[in-house]
């Protein structure tokens, strides 16, 4: 014949007891929506227990207490599969970001390092123009022109070659004008991905691209050439 284990929280521990293990076993739940459920219903039943015959208590008031309890239990498990949600979209997002190394994209910018090779880029016109023009400027102020003619509404890719331009190695920005009245245009800057950083404290994957530098990954409007 068994002999049933005997443990602590068997029939010879008070109730109070048990509740008092529970409770040390996990700290961290008392505040919880299901603790604070669980303890809101005993606290109802003993009052129903010990209430007077002649004065009984209004059970409308402990069924809205009860519903209230159960949306906030409900919001804790939204928030758990919120911050699960987050999570694997942030696995996703590396997952991506690493496959792009080695590739040509296109990010929005206006700042590159000129060297010995040529420096891509496309412009996003809106409207029609009728005379394109890139304005470059290095890091002492002298502006070069490079027109591209007219161009209607849509892209328009361009390249820089420094040995037919005369520039010299380092560091430019580049601007457009085009018709008079019209706003400026997007400038993407093209490149292919050297690097891929993932900050430690969070944040956007941070993408180092050759010529450009590092930028946001969500600066990225294109893959590929």
């Amino acid at each position: 014949m068994s002999i049933a284990q005997f443990t602590a929280l068997t029939s010879d521990t008070p109730p109070a007891a048990q509740a008092d293990v529970a409770v040390q076993a996990n700290p961290q739940d008392m505040n919880s929506g299901t603790a604070l459920q669980n303890e809101f219903i005993t606290l109802m039943v003993a009052q129903i227990q010990n209430q007077d015959p002649l004065n009984p208590l209004d059970g409308t008031e402990y069924v809205s207490q009860l519903a209230q309890f159960s949306q906030v239990q409900s919001m804790e498990n939204m928030s758990g599969l919120m911050q699960n949600s987050m999570v694997l979209l942030d696995n996703m997002q590396v997952l991506t970001t690493a496959g792009l190394v080695g590739r040509t994209v296109y990010a929005v910018g206006n700042e590159f390092e000129l060297g010995e090779g040529t420096q891509g880029g496309r412009i996003e016109l809106e409207h029609s123009s009728s005379q394109v023009t890139l304005e470059v400027t290095d890091e002492f102020g002298n502006k070069t022109e490079v027109p591209l003619g007219a161009h209607p509404a849509g892209d328009v890719d361009f390249s820089l070659n420094p040995e037919e331009l005369g520039l010299e190695p380092g560091k430019y920005t580049v601007s457009v004008k085009v018709q008079e009245g019209q706003s400026d245009p997007t400038i993407l800057l093209a490149g292919e991905v050297e690097q891929v950083r993932i900050p430690s404290n969070g944040g956007a994957a941070m993408v180092h691209i050759a010529g450009v530098g590092s930028v946001p990954f969500y600066q990225i409007s294109q893959f590929g050439a």
